[in-house]
C-alpha cells in the first residue's frame, strides 16, 4: 500500500507543519526583529537597522526564486520531494539554531544566517505542499490541509508563548538576561522544528520516478515558459496576479517589519511580544468570520475590505504614540490578516481553467512565498530616505492602493459571487 492508503502517513505529513511553524512565529515574526535591532544592530539609527532586515527578508525571496524551478523540475523528475524537504529542513534547523552563537553587534553573520534559516523554511514548504498529493486520496486533501494549518497555527503559538515567559522571566531559567532568553529561544525552535520533523522523514513515502529525456534544469525552465504563456492567454488571471502581488507583498511585509518598527519607535520588547500574541489569538477566528463574509458579499469585495482595513492601520501606525495604540492595531491586523490570504485565494480558484488547476495555483503559491522582495526592503529605504521611521509606512500604504487599483480591474463577474 502507498502512502495514499496510509492514515499514519497523512497525519505524520500535516505535523510536518507544527514543526516549521515554530519558525515563522518564533524566528520570523516574533524575535529576530527585535534581536536583530537591539543586539546585533548596535550603534546604528533605527532606519539603518530596519533597511538591513529589510534587505536580508528580500535576500531570501530573491533566492527561492533562482532555486525553485529547478529544485520543483527535479523533485517531481525524481520523485525527491521528501528528500529535497528534508535537505531544506536541515538547512533551516542548523542556521537557526547557529543565530544563538552569534555576539552582539554582528549583524552581518545574523543576516546571512537568517536568509539561511528562511531559505530552508520557505523551499522546504515547497516540497510539503508537493507531497500532500502522495499521501492522501483527492478527496481527503481538503481535510487533511486544513488540519495541517490548524496543527501549525497551534504549535508555533504555544511554543511562541512559551518563549515569551522565559523572555519576561530569564531568571527562571538561571539566565542573565532576557537577550540570553531570546538566544536560547533559537535552539529551542531549532531542537523543535527537527524533532517534530521525523514522524514526516519515518512514515511518509512517495513514489521513487526515473528521470528521462531533457535534463531536469531544461524541464523547469520548459515548465516555467509554458506556465507563463498559459497566464498570458487569461487577462484576468495575470491582472489578478499583479494585484496579489502588490498588496500581499505589503501583507506579508507588515508581518515581517511590525515588531522591528515597533521596537524603533521606542515600544518596549514586552509590549511588542503582547502585541504579536493578539494578533495570532485574534487572526484565527476572524480568518473564518472573513470567509462567511466573502461568501456574502463577494471574495473580491472581502479583499478590498481587508485592505481598507489595512491602509486604516498603516495611517494610524505612521502616528502611533502609546502601546494601548500598538495592541489595537495588532488586533486589526488579527481582524483581516487570515481573511485576505483566505479571499485572495478563492477569488483565484473562480479566475483560473479547472482543467489548468495544478499548473496555475503552482505559480500563485510561489508568488506567495515571493512576497518579501520589494516591501521590506522599500520599507526600510523610505524610513532612511525620508530620516524618520515612520514614513515606512508610505511604502506600504502606495503598495495597498496600487495593489487595490489593480484589483478593482480584474472584470470577472464570478469572481465576485
Amino acid at each position: 500500500m502507498n502512502a495514499q492508503g496510509t492514515r499514519h502517513g497523512a497525519r505524520s505529513w500535516a505535523f510536518y507543519d507544527w514543526a516549521n511553524s515554530a519558525f515563522a512565529t518564533v524566528v520570523l515574526a516574533g524575535f529576530f526583529p527585535l534581536m536583530f535591532q537591539d543586539f546585533w544592530s548596535q550603534g546604528v539609527s533605527a532606519s539603518i537597522a530596519n533597511l538591513r532586515l529589510g534587505w536580508a527578508n528580500a535576500a531570501a525571496s530573491l533566492l527561492i526564486i533562482f532555486i525553485a524551478p529547478l529544485a520543483g523540475s527535479i523533485a517531481d523528475r525524481l520523485g525527491a520531494h521528501k528528500r529535497l524537504l528534508l535537505g531544506f529542513t536541515a538547512l533551516g534547523v542548523l542556521a537557526t539554531i547557529s543565530l544563538s552563537a552569534v555576539g552582539p553587534g554582528n549583524w552581518q553573520l545574523a543576516a546571512v544566517l537568517f536568509v539561511l534559516a528562511s531559505l530552508g523554511f520557505l523551499a522546504g514548504n515547497i516540497f510539503y505542499d508537493a507531497l500532500l498529493v502522495h499521501v492522501a486520496p483527492r478527496a481527503e486533501w481538503d481535510a487533511l490541509s486544513g488540519l495541517g494549518f490548524g496543527l501549525g497555527y497551534l504549535g508555533g503559538g504555544l511554543l511562541y508563548l512559551g518563549c515569551v515567559v522565559a523572555v519576561l522571566n530569564p531568571a527562571w531559567l538561571g539566565l542573565a538576561s532576557a537577550a540570553d532568553a531570546v538566544l536560547l529561544s533559537f535552539v529551542v525552535t531549532g531542537v523543535w522544528w527537527a524533532v517534530f520533523s521525523l514522524p514526516l522523514a519515518v512514515n511518509v513515502t512517495e513514489p521513487v520516478r526515473q528521470t528521462a529525456g531533457e535534463s531536469a534544469l531544461a524541464g523547469g525552465v520548459k515548465q516555467l515558459r509554458e506556465t507563463l504563456k498559459h497566464i498570458r492567454q487569461y487577462r484576468e488571471v495575470w491582472v489578478f496576479l499583479l494585484a496579489y502581488w502588490l498588496y500581499i507583498d505589503a501583507l506579508g511585509t507588515t508581518i515581517r517589519m511590525a515588531v522591528a518598527y515597533g521596537r524603533s519607535l521606542g515600544f518596549a520588547q514586552e509590549s511588542l511580544i503582547v502585541a504579536l500574541l493578539i494578533t495570532q489569538f485574534v487572526g484565527f477566528p476572524a480568518a473564518i468570520a472573513m470567509g462567511w463574509l466573502g461568501a456574502r458579499i463577494g471574495a473580491r469585495n472581502g479583499i478590498l475590505l481587508g485592505i481598507g482595513v489595512y491602509l486604516i492601520i498603516c495611517i494610524w501606525g505612521a502616528f502611533i504614540q502609546a502601546p494601548w495604540e500598538f495592541y489595537a492595531i495588532a488586533a486589526l491586523v488579527g481582524l483581516v490578516q487570515g481573511g485576505v490570504q483566505s479571499l485572495s485565494r478563492s477569488y483565484y480558484a473562480k479566475l483560473i481553467p479547472a482543467h489548468r488547476a495544478g499548473e496555475f495555483f503552482g505559480f500563485y503559491n510561489l508568488l506567495g512565498k515571493f512576497a518579501a522582495l520589494i516591501g521590506p526592503p522599500l520599507f526600510g529605504l523610505f524610513g532612511v530616505w525620508f530620516g524618520d521611521v515612520r514614513y515606512s509606512m508610505l511604502a506600504l500604504i502606495l503598495m495597498f492602493v496600487a495593489g487595490a487599483i489593480v484589483l478593482m480591474r480584474v472584470e470577472s463577474q464570478g469572481a465576485t459571487t
